[in-house]
């Protein structure tokens, strides 16, 4: 039995490592594979290219190296037929936490502006508010959403979440469907996009939506760049209407030199990088699903084509 691995980073041997630990019958063949294409039972892939996955007539499943599949659903040729696994693991879903938390953290504390004064020489204090007082809002309700909720949860932040359908989470107000996205906007003084990117989500965060925010919010994307329009949020930074940004994924990354976002003084930029899988947990995660799917049950986390997630 053969798994190909695409990767989006170098992890070295940490693949043959844990493969071999957890699954040794499972052998890894590390893309491009020169091999007989028929030998491949199981692909683990980011951004492979268009067509590339149809070549292994034996193929089995798809799991995504990450959470996000768009770059699956890209490919025109990606065979119709094949199960799609997304990737839900403890450490991409633990780092996810750490990352939302710490923005969350950062805005609420007012670190953007402590920034500015330390760059000024400037002394003096910025009075505190207290975490009860702000209400961070979640868009997307999904297992790093839930997850992002119950770490925040103990810092005493009021929270809502937004999702697609009726959600039920202990000690977070949840609203659903277009019908409610405005109520939940005007909630949210910290907001934070945790959204699949589909059809109906992409460009979610525009000029329209950002006003519905209370004056001042903060803007948190862990999602995807093209949830948010970007020339929308500049304008609402510069207006005031946002307060301050946290970003981690953009429309074109990396992200061009020239944007204005890398020296804008209400933004953090980071490089993609909130959260990845870890190796050995993510291969875990993979030959439990390959165990039982072998054993004839069903794999876990399957895409849903029909809703893009």
């Amino acid at each position: 039995m053969n798994i190909l691995i695409k990767s989006d980073i170098d992890r070295g041997d940490a693949w043959d490592t844990f493969f071999a630990k957890y699954k040794p019958d499972l052998s890894v063949q590390i893309w491009p594979h020169d091999g007989p294409p028929e030998d491949i039972d199981y692909a683990l892939v980011w951004e492979p290219p268009a067509g590339e996955l149809k070549r292994y007539p034996n193929l089995k499943a798809i799991f995504s190296i990450g959470a996000g599949i768009e770059h699956l659903f890209s490919d025109p040729e990606l065979p119709p037929h094949l199960p799609v696994v997304r990737m839900v693991e403890p450490g991409l879903t633990n780092g996810m936490s750490e990352y939302v938390v710490l923005s969350v953290l950062y805005h609420h504390r007012f670190m953007l502006d402590y920034r500015r004064r330390m760059r000024e020489r400037q002394w003096g204090e910025i009075q505190q508010v207290a975490a009860s007082a702000r209400t961070v809002g979640i868009l997307g309700l999904g297992a790093l959403g839930r997850a992002a909720a119950q770490k925040l949860a103990p810092f005493g932040f009021q929270l809502a979440g937004w999702s697609r359908s009726p959600k039920d989470l202990p000690g977070v107000e949840s609203f659903h469907g277009e019908g409610q996205l405005e109520a939940f906007l005007g909630r949210s003084d910290i907001l934070v996009c945790l959204l699949p990117l589909t059809a109906r989500t992409e460009g979610i965060l525009n000029a329209a939506t950002l006003a519905l925010l209370p004056r001042g919010a903060a803007v948190i994307n862990v999602a995807r760049g093209r949830h948010i329009v970007e020339a929308d949020l500049l304008a609402a930074l510069d207006s005031g209407q946002v307060g301050g940004a946290s970003l981690d994924v953009f429309q074109q990354e990396p992200l061009p030199v020239d944007s204005p976002m890398w020296d804008h003084p209400r933004i953090l930029v980071t490089p993609h990088a909130a959260s990845m899988p870890i190796t050995d947990t993510a291969v875990q995660y993979i030959v439990e699903n390959i165990e039982c799917f072998e054993s004839g049950q069903t794999l876990r986390n399957l895409v849903d084509f029909d809703r893009g997630y």
